[in-house]
């Protein structure tokens, strides 16, 4: 690997891998925290994927902009240029795909906490007007008993559009057709992600891309109930009606945050929308809003198996069929 480079304000110790967009490193800043700082790769490091210096100027953005207790922190960045850069929050414990195994669910509890932390995020990036578009287990660190979902890449202003895309286990039908994502595709995602850790199976596998999206469009998934007898009705009704091919038939956020409560015995009150946060940093950079492309989906890319490390960087090959 080539010498580190210098970021004003970062002490890098070591890295942590390569991705499409980003070398991650960890590093200290000058308040003394730990971070895993991406930096984005040189020009000649990128002729492979054109788009990884506008996806990383998006990440920026997108992090520095959102603020919530289950997304990612961003510590400082700036979007555009060589020196571009992110340094966010270090999770020492890793992916939430470290943990999953094919056949071998979590201990309930546990799976429902992380989908109930996934979900919060989630409601907040929607109450901002914001898809994240690529929900999945490696895009989630886990801080103890907190999910933290990461990896804002793909996430754009509803309002403003963005390209579509994300990760073909995880995508919703409407996604394979190019159209525009919604809050009801991250609510497929998030189905998606309930079999894996409720099930220790994800609802649809496939070899290749083509595979997976004739299963995505149109095949019906197992039935959770009978996966995993130990779930609620409420709860394994409302998680597989997440996987409905029609958004307008998934249930919102509220509706899967209230069968998790219920289910917790958490004294929660959903349904209540409180008012969105303000933005806690400043956004740096020029981060001039993505253009919505209805095209094919844009598929985010693996890092390097090679080159994975626990932390900000822990990925797969979306084609390598589990079990």
């Amino acid at each position: 690997m080539s010498n580190p480079p210098t970021i004003s304000g970062y002490r890098i110790t070591r890295p942590l891998g390569r991705g499409a967009t980003a070398r991650v490193y960890l590093a200290d800043d000058r308040q003394g925290r730990q971070v895993a700082l991406k930096v984005l790769l040189p020009e000649d490091e990128r002729q492979e994927y054109p788009d990884a210096a506008g996806m990383f100027a998006n990440e920026v953005r997108m992090t520095m902009q959102l603020t919530h207790d289950h997304l990612v922190r961003g510590y400082g960045g700036q979007g555009f240029d060589e020196g571009a850069y992110l340094a966010l929050e270090y999770f020492p414990q890793g992916a939430l795909d470290s943990l999953v195994q094919p056949g071998r669910p979590l201990p309930p509890e546990q799976a429902a906490r992380i989908l109930r932390g996934v979900a919060e995020g989630l409601d907040y990036m929607h109450r901002q007007g914001a898809v994240h578009q690529d929900v999945k287990a490696q895009n989630i660190y886990l801080d103890g008993d907190r999910a933290v979902l990461a990896d804002l890449g793909c996430s754009y202003m509803m309002g403003q559009g963005g390209r579509v895309g994300g990760s073909p286990f995880y995508m919703a039908p409407e996604i394979y057709r190019g159209e525009e994502a919604t809050a009801a595709s991250d609510v497929y995602s998030l189905g998606v992600l309930a079999y894996e850790v409720l099930a220790g199976q994800r609802p649809f596998e496939g070899d290749d891309y083509n595979e997976l999206m004739a299963q995505h469009l149109n095949a019906m998934p197992p039935s959770l109930a009978h996966l995993a007898p130990e779930l609620p009705r409420l709860v394994a009704r409302t998680l597989q009606q997440a996987l409905a091919k029609n958004p307008d038939d998934r249930p919102d956020l509220l509706e899967v945050m209230a069968a998790l409560n219920e289910w917790l015995g958490a004294d929660v009150e959903v349904g209540a929308r409180p008012e969105p946060a303000a933005p806690s940093g400043p956004v740096l950079g020029r981060h001039a809003a993505p253009q919505h492309e209805a095209s094919a989906p844009v598929l985010t890319e693996p890092e390097s198996e090679t080159d994975a490390a626990p932390g900000l960087l822990a990925r797969w090959n979306p084609f390598r069929k589990k079990g």
